[in-house]
């Protein structure tokens, strides 16, 4: 399938797989791309070293590209904006913040820009300041969310930019896929279904917990200070909602969930821990290697694109 996205990254699917923290490292990063995706490992509040070493690891896994996350907030993100530049990166997303004091040098050193955002306000600024593409993110999303909806968010982009627009947020498989092209998208972004994946380094409890969640599992904590997360409900996210409506200050709420989400995903603490997911999880039923979960999405985004065809 090519595409404006395919073209861009030089890649054979236009799907991306999200860059999630304790969950993006080399081994899945390293799956996707080699299955004709794009894998990004996933920066987070990681040291600079740390991604040098798991961009290493991954090109020992395979001679397809490896992109990475930069999460701007991060102390680290000044090292972590070198080290993709001096190890050949040649695909950086961005989020939770502006990419703006790193553009030059990122593009000097050929790497393609594809920030994250929630907003057409925020995709317009990216394309001023020289992104390559954008991803344009639903609040069906796993972890930090925006308000708007993936099916609203997504057409309003693609109209407001010129430059190739990346569907994100509640898609799991073929007609996800599909119904993102049709509003506009070049491509996809994948977080939850990699989560449920055979190459996913993460506790077998996270995964069996997003495989058995239902439609209604899925909740939001933290909107009362603009922090809003998404996340599968359990005994952690039930006492934050609690405290949350007993106006418990900020930095109450952020003790409580802080360690949380590595809790979840090294140690299997479903319980306790943040279960970051999407609202898609209650879609996915099974775990699978990447690559079959790419060939299962390919197949069935082109047998729905002749179908829809016979009804033109």
């Amino acid at each position: 399938m090519n595409t404006r996205v395919t073209e861009l990254l030089g890649i054979r699917y236009p799907i991306i797989q999200g860059g999630m923290a304790w969950v993006a490292e080399q081994h899945l990063a390293a799956a996707v791309s080699e299955a004709g995706g794009l894998g990004l490992i996933g920066g987070a509040s990681a040291p600079g070293e740390v991604i040098r070493d798991m961009l290493r690891d991954a090109k020992r896994l395979t001679d397809a590209p490896v992109g990475v996350n930069v999460m701007l907030m991060s102390p680290h993100a000044d090292d972590v904006a070198r080290v993709v530049i001096e190890e050949g990166v040649k695909v950086v997303t961005t989020g939770a913040g502006m990419p703006s004091k790193y553009m030059e040098d990122w593009k000097k050193a050929g790497i393609k820009v594809i920030p994250v955002v929630a907003s057409v306000a925020q995709a317009r600024i990216m394309e001023r300041l020289g992104a390559d593409a954008v991803v344009a993110e639903g609040t069906e999303s796993g972890g930090h969310i925006g308000e708007a909806t993936t099916m609203t968010l997504l057409p309003q982009v693609v109209d407001a930019v010129k430059i190739p627009v990346i569907g994100a947020g509640g898609i799991a498989d073929g007609r996800g896929m599909m119904a993102a092209f049709m509003l506009g998208a070049s491509g996809v972004q994948i977080g939850t279904r990699f989560v449920a994946s055979t190459e996913a380094v993460v506790s077998e409890a996270y995964k069996n917990r997003i495989v058995k969640a239902k439609d209604i599992d899925s909740t939001v904590t933290g909107r009362t200070y603009g922090h809003p997360v998404r996340s599968l409900r359990n005994d952690m996210t039930r006492e934050y909602t609690r405290l949350e409506a007993e106006g418990k200050s900020f930095e109450e709420l952020e003790y409580l969930t802080l360690g949380s989400l590595r809790k979840a995903v090294q140690e299997g603490d479903v319980i306790r821990g943040t279960v970051m997911a999407g609202q898609i999880a209650g879609l996915i039923q099974d775990i699978k290697p990447c690559r079959e979960i790419i060939e299962d999405m390919m197949r069935e985004c082109h047998e729905l694109a002749r179908k829809a065809a016979d009804f033109v």
